[in-house]
C-alpha cells in the first residue's frame, strides 16, 4: 500500500475515532438497524460481567455472543475500557487493509486469467475487460467504499460486534484469493460457530480449492466439520458447559427474540400462530441459509468470490438478526465487479430504494415508539422495501455478470435480421 493508501486509512479511523466520542456512539449503540440482540455491546457487556462472576451468562436469554470472545474481551472490559472504541477501530481498518489487499490479488489473478482466454474474446469487448488501470482503481474504490460507507462508520462507533464479523468474512475472503486453504477453513469454522449463517461459504472454498475432486471436495469439506467441532469444544473448556450452544446458535436458529429489525422474521413471527410456528421457521431458516446455495454454487462455479459476496449479501438480507453494518460490507465488495456495471440496469432505483427507507426507518420507528402515532406496520414497509432494494441489487448484479460473460465471447452487438439485438431475461 502506497503513501495515499496510508492517508486514506488515517482519515477513516480519525472520523470513527472522532464520532465515537460524541453522543453519535451511544445514540448509535441503541438503535435496532444496527444493534440487534447478536451485535449489541450493552449484551456483550452484561455477558462478560456474569463470566467475572462466575454465574453462567447463557442460564438466561440475555447474552448470546460466544465464549471464546467474552473470554478475549473480559481483560480489556474490565481493565481498560476506555481503550475499546480504539480495539473496534484497529479490527475496522484491518478489515479495510484486508479487503484492499484481496481485491489487489483478484485483479491481478483476472488479468492473468484473460491472457490465456483473450483469444476467444470478441473484438468489440474491451471495454468489458480488466485492464492494467484497475490494478490500482477497483482496491482504491474497495477501500473508499469500507471506510467512508456511513454503515460501517456508525457500525463501528456503536460498537456492534458486527466489526469481528466484517473482519473474519474479510480474512476469508483474503484468504481464498491468496489460496491459503487452512485459515479459510479455521476462520470459517470459528464464525459459523458464531453465528450460524456464515457456513454457506464452505461452497465457494470448495469449488475454489477442490477443482472437480470429490475426493478434495469431501476432505475439505471433513476439515471443517473437525474445524467447528474444535471451536465448539473450546468454547466448552471455558464454560464446562454444553449451554452456549442453545444460547448461541439456538437463540439463532429458534429465533426467540422478536426485537425489530432491519430483516423480515420479526413481523411475520409477531403476527404468527403458535402452531404454526415450526414450520415457518424451518421455511425461512432455509431460505436464509440453503435455498439459493446449489443454483448459485452451478452458476457461478467459475466464479467462487462472486458467489461468496452473492452469499454474503443473501445473509444480510435474509438472516434473522440483520444490521445495517453487514449491508455496509458487501456493498464494499462491489467494485470488484466494475466490469459488468455497464450493464447493471436498476443502480438508480436501488440508490433511490436505500436512500428512502433508510430514511423512512428512523421517522417511522419515532412514530411508533416514542410519538404513537404510527404501527409496526410503518416500520416494517421500510424495511420490507429496503429488502426489496438489496434483492433488486443482488439480482441486478447476478444478471450483469451473465451479460458481460456472454458478450464476452459473443461480442456487443449481435445482428439478427438486420437489426441489433437485446439480452433479456426470461
Amino acid at each position: 500500500m502506497d503513501s495515499n493508501r496510508f492517508k486514506l486509512l488515517l482519515l477513516g479511523g480519525a472520523i470513527r475515532l472522532y464520532f465515537s466520542q460524541t453522543s453519535l456512539a451511544s445514540l448509535i449503540g441503541n438503535r435496532v438497524e444496527f444493534a440487534t440482540p447478536l451485535n449489541s455491546f450493552k449484551r456483550l457487556q452484561e455477558g462478560v460481567f456474569l463470566l467475572q462472576q462466575g454465574v453462567d451468562p447463557y442460564s438466561g436469554d440475555l447474552v448470546h455472543e460466544s465464549p471464546l470472545l467474552l473470554k478475549a474481551l473480559s481483560y480489556i472490559l474490565i481493565n481498560c475500557a476506555q481503550v475499546l472504541p480504539l480495539l473496534y477501530i484497529l479490527f475496522d481498518l484491518c478489515t479495510a487493509t484486508l479487503l484492499y489487499l484481496l481485491s489487489n490479488t483478484f485483479v491481478k489473478q483476472k488479468l492473468q486469467q484473460q491472457k490465456g482466454e483473450c483469444k476467444e474474446y470478441a473484438k468489440d469487448t474491451e471495454e468489458l475487460q480488466y485492464n492494467d488501470e484497475d490494478k490500482s482503481t477497483i482496491p482504491e474504490l474497495v477501500l473508499l467504499a469500507y471506510l467512508f460507507n456511513p454503515l460501517t462508520i456508525m457500525s463501528c462507533i456503536g460498537l456492534t460486534s458486527t466489526v469481528l464479523s466484517n473482519f473474519l468474512l474479510a480474512l476469508i475472503l483474503y484468504s481464498m484469493v491468496k489460496r491459503q486453504l487452512l485459515i479459510s477453513i479455521v476462520v470459517l469454522a470459528f464464525e459459523t460457530v458464531r453465528s450460524l449463517y456464515p457456513f454457506v461459504l464452505i461452497a465457494p472454498l470448495i469449488l475454489l480449492f477442490a477443482r472437480r475432486s470429490i475426493p478434495m471436495a469431501i476432505a475439505i469439506f471433513m476439515i471443517f466439520v473437525t474445524s467447528c467441532f474444535a471451536v465448539a469444544g473450546a468454547n466448552f473448556l471455558i464454560m464446562n458447559s454444553w449451554n452456549y450452544l442453545d444460547g448461541t446458535l439456538g437463540f439463532i436458529f429458534y429465533f426467540r427474540d422478536l426485537q425489530p429489525n432491519i430483516g423480515l422474521f420479526w413481523y411475520f413471527f409477531t403476527e404468527m400462530f403458535e402452531h404454526f410456528r415450526t414450520m415457518f421457521l424451518i421455511t425461512f431458516q432455509l431460505n436464509a441459509t440453503v435455498l439459493y446455495l446449489v443454483p448459485l454454487s452451478l452458476k457461478l462455479r467459475k466464479e467462487p468470490l462472486l458467489l461468496a459476496t452473492v452469499l454474503i449479501a443473501l445473509m444480510a438480507v435474509f438472516r434473522a438478526y440483520p444490521s445495517l453494518g453487514d449491508v455496509g460490507f458487501y456493498l464494499a465488495l462491489l467494485p470488484l465487479w466494475r466490469r459488468c456495471w455497464k450493464f447493471m440496469a436498476h443502480g438508480f432505483v436501488v440508490f433511490a430504494f436505500f436512500l428512502i427507507t433508510l430514511s423512512l426507518m428512523g421517522a417511522f420507528w419515532h412514530l411508533w415508539i416514542y410519538a404513537g402515532s404510527a404501527n409496526a406496520n410503518f416500520y416494517f414497509g421500510a424495511t420490507l422495501a429496503f429488502s426489496t432494494g438489496q434483492i433488486f441489487l443482488i439480482t441486478d448484479l447476478l444478471f450483469a455478470h451473465v451479460k458481460r460473460e456472454f458478450c464476452l465471447y459473443n461480442g456487443q452487438k449481435i445482428m439478427i435480421d438486420g437489426e441489433e439485438a437485446r439480452i433479456l431475461l426470461e
